[in-house]
């Protein structure tokens, strides 16, 4: 199964297509990697080293193993926490520096989606983008931070950070301990309610730049704090997503470079976790 982020989906079904390799199929109730083998009909990364690629020169590529996408995942998350501590200690959110620093983040923010559309649509992993991705969209988060501690709760940035760690710790629990059964159905149903939750905030955004003041209501009150609960449960769930395609891509014996793919994933997945938790505490915050 090939899992997607919350905002864009990198593995098209052309993509899936292109990798199928009639030749390694998995008899029904299968195990790989000690989960269901029948997510797929075939070995979807048996063709990765290439298309016209014979079995000589799949077998000489190098496999992907757990230590290299933690080691990816976690430059590119460093790559994040970097420039958002840099921009939050330059581009200050005081009342003298706020539109220009409120401009440099949504010119940082246009980047980081240009760059992680091209890596989405490219057929293979090209770090340059990650990584410019990360440190753009660090650069965003920073300012935002920055401006929330300053005008709404001085601790409410770190409270979001410690969320999004337990988010995400007690959704790997949950994987591992197999609470959570990431299925086709599965993926299905959080896409598409992934996809009426960014409809809404698009119409939330129309209305509030129309002149219908608060928009939809979910920037403040009850509303608000319910939609970004519901936010950061589809986070969850995509993380979940984002581990499933990780251990089917160490099971199948996908190539090195796809360490690059899973970590511009769970990076997406966890900026995505924290701007919701960091909603919720805003309006908890400032409502108090």
């Amino acid at each position: 199964m090939k899992t997607s982020n919350p905002i864009f989906s990198r593995w098209s079904a052309g993509r899936d297509a292109g990798r199928v390799d009639a030749s390694v199929r998995h008899p029904v109730g299968a195990t790989v990697g000690g989960r269901p083998a029948d997510d797929y009909a075939t070995n979807p990364y048996s063709t990765a080293a290439g298309p016209g690629a014979g079995p000589d020169a799949r077998a000489g590529r190098t496999a992907l193993t757990i230590d290299d996408v933690v080691v990816r995942t976690a430059t590119t998350l460093g790559t994040v926490a970097l420039t958002a501590v840099l921009s939050w200690l330059l581009l200050p959110a005081d009342e003298a520096n706020i539109d220009r620093s409120y401009g440099i983040a949504v010119g940082a923010a246009l980047v980081a989606f240009v760059l992680a559309m091209i890596q989405t649509f490219k057929r293979a992993p090209v770090p340059a983008l990650v990584l410019g991705y990360a440190a753009f969209e660090g650069v965003f988060l920073g300012v935002i931070s920055s401006a929330t501690s300053t005008y709404i709760a001085p601790g409410v940035v770190v409270q979001a950070v410690l969320g999004t760690f337990a988010v995400s710790a007690g959704v790997l629990i949950a994987y591992r301990m197999r609470w959570i059964r990431v299925t086709q159905r599965f993926a299905g149903f959080v896409a598409a309610a992934a996809t009426g939750f960014l409809l809404l905030l698009v119409a939330d955004l129309l209305f509030s730049a129309f002149g219908a003041g608060n928009g939809l209501g979910f920037n403040s009150g009850g509303l608000g704090i319910a939609f970004g609960v519901i936010g950061i449960v589809l986070g969850a769930a995509f993380l979940a997503l984002d581990f499933k395609q990780v251990e089917d891509a160490i099971a199948y014996g996908a190539p090195r470079e796809e360490a690059w793919l899973s970590a511009f994933g769970l990076t997406m997945t966890l900026v995505w976790i924290y701007l919701e938790a960091l909603r919720v505490l805003s309006i908890f915050n400032s409502d108090n």
